[in-house]
């Protein structure tokens, strides 16, 4: 009686195979991680710009957002203080440019106003995302640039 199984062949064909489809699959898969770091870091942007806002109005005085892209680092404090209350840290593979003429410092007023700026922020693969302060409310918007 002859005992069914696989060749030595067979098994070297489905390993090849299998080894080729990962071959295929995994750049696609390095695409996909660096897209959602860059969603991470434009999200943990404009929380951190919120949270600049939502700290004026609660304690009642001016906020000041300072941008480093430099040292891709976030920085909170009390306009007219010293030192900085609070700071962040973007990832290094995100390149970030200030898009208006305010530069690279928001201010938040204790109205919830604030002084306006765009951003944009550029990931490894070329994606960028551009995040907005309207100047009137304060508000932060950002979306896919194209």
């Amino acid at each position: 009686m002859r005992e069914r199984g696989f060749t030595l062949l067979e098994l070297i064909l489905v390993l090849l195979i299998m080894a080729l489809v990962a071959g295929l699959a995994l750049p696609a898969v390095g695409r996909g991680v660096d897209a959602v770091q860059l969603r991470a870091d434009v999200a943990a942007f404009s929380a951190f710009l919120r949270y600049a806002r939502q700290q004026a109005i609660t304690r009642r005085e001016a906020q000041e957002v300072s941008v480093r892209p430099d040292a891709h680092l976030l920085t909170l404090k009390a306009t007219g203080a010293d030192s900085a209350r609070l700071s962040r840290r973007l990832s290094p593979r995100v390149t970030l440019q200030a898009e208006s003429s305010t530069g690279l410092t928001i201010t938040f007023s204790s109205r919830g106003v604030s002084s306006g700026g765009s951003f944009r922020l550029v990931g490894a693969d070329g994606r960028a995302y551009s995040v907005r302060v309207d100047p009137l409310t304060g508000r932060v918007t950002n979306a896919r640039a194209g």
